[in-house]
């Protein structure tokens, strides 16, 4: 675990409502999973600074038992051009908790781990927390993706 610094940036690309409540983030979640490969958005996205695919949760009603969005895209240079039927936000970067997790995407390993993270004594700010899967997420049964949470400096 490590305190890192998040510089400013914008996303594009789809997004629900949901809640961790009776385990409806984790089905709703992997349905915008398989929307985002199934309809390849990743290459609709416009103006990508990289291929790297963000999970973002932000817009929260409270802490992580209270509803907030959840976002899958792409950094991008520009919100100038969003497609019709995604949408694109802007951050503003901040102080952030950076953890990874290393396993099986499809044995549960991301959930496991925010239910670590939601055990952890950390200052959360609740404004926008995310997960990057670059590289060394390719392989789905041996990924490894970094997880950053917002907190107070």
């Amino acid at each position: 675990m490590q305190k890192v610094k998040i510089e400013p940036f914008k996303l594009i690309g789809i997004a629900i409502r949901t809640t961790n409540e009776g385990q409806k983030a984790d089905r709703e979640i992997a349905g915008l999973w398989q929307r985002f490969m199934g309809e390849g958005i990743l290459e609709k996205i416009p103006n990508k600074v990289d291929y790297t695919i963000y999970s973002l949760y932000t817009d929260y009603e409270g802490d992580h038992t209270k509803p907030y969005t959840a976002m899958l895209g792409c950094k991008v240079g520009s919100l100038d051009e969003i497609p019709e039927g995604m949408v694109g936000k802007s951050f503003d970067g901040g102080t952030y908790i950076k953890t990874s997790a290393k396993g099986d995407l499809m044995k549960g390993l991301i959930v496991t781990h925010w239910t670590k993270i939601w055990e952890m004594d950390l200052s959360r700010l609740y404004t926008a927390d995310f997960e990057a899967y670059g590289e060394k997420a390719q392989d789905p049964s041996d990924a490894e993706v970094d997880f950053f949470v917002a907190v107070e400096e």
